[in-house]
């Protein structure tokens, strides 16, 4: 059985292990309670951020390095294209790209917005991390104008990067999302194995719910 520790971006592994089928349970972890008194979670990411997961005698942390590490372990799987396919360059620049460009950048955005003092909030570094974060979100819209997902005509674990990361924007970075990104976002968000994934991480649901959608 995998266990997932934590929400957040622990959301996208649910969602691909719904996707894959895959029997896990979900390990709440309470960053806010404080991750220092929880002695499980610590053991297997004495770091204590989220997501970590164990499998078997496995222990990962990094959402993206986990799917991979899934993908890998337990596929093939139509979400990730075969290296020999036309699909799979893109498939990994927007893998990559959800964490790397997008949510890591809005993650400064957001902290400095919500928790730094007052005087601090518009600070050049939480200026710069939106800049970085449009100009990679650049690259998602002009790629929505080609196809109708990230890596052509099929849903790919790339999807569920970057949809988690257009959602974390606007939830609690308040990004307006552009017709384009409302429309993809809805194709992505109407799989079943997202919907799924919405039922067991009940606190992502409330946080949708809180968020109008």
């Amino acid at each position: 059985m995998i266990t997932v520790f934590g929400e957040g971006r622990g959301f996208r592994v649910v969602w691909l292990l719904e996707e894959m089928g895959l029997a896990y349970r979900l390990r709440p972890v309470d960053l806010q309670a404080g991750a220092r008194n929880d002695v499980e979670f610590l053991a297997v990411n004495p770091a204590g951020f989220i997501p970590a997961i164990r499998d078997g005698e496995v222990t990962m942390v990094e959402s993206i390095a986990i799917m991979e590490y899934l993908i890998a372990r337990y596929g093939p799987t139509p979400l990730a294209p075969d290296p020999h396919d036309p699909a799979f360059p893109l498939y990994q620049q927007f893998l990559h790209l959800g964490e790397a460009g997008l949510a890591a950048s809005m993650y400064f955005v957001v902290v400095s917005r919500n928790l730094a003092p007052e005087a601090e909030r518009q600070n050049w570094g939480a200026r710069k991390a939106l800049e970085v974060f449009q100009s990679r979100r650049g690259l998602v819209t002009r790629q929505l104008a080609r196809s109708p997902y990230l890596a052509g005509e099929t849903f790919t674990a790339a999807d569920i990067a970057v949809t988690y990361a257009l959602q974390f924007a606007r939830r609690a970075g308040g990004v307006i999302l552009s017709e384009a990104e409302q429309a993809y976002v809805a194709r992505t968000t109407g799989r079943d194995a997202y919907k799924r994934a919405m039922e067991t991480c009940q606190a992502t649901k409330a946080w949708a719910e809180a968020s109008g959608e």
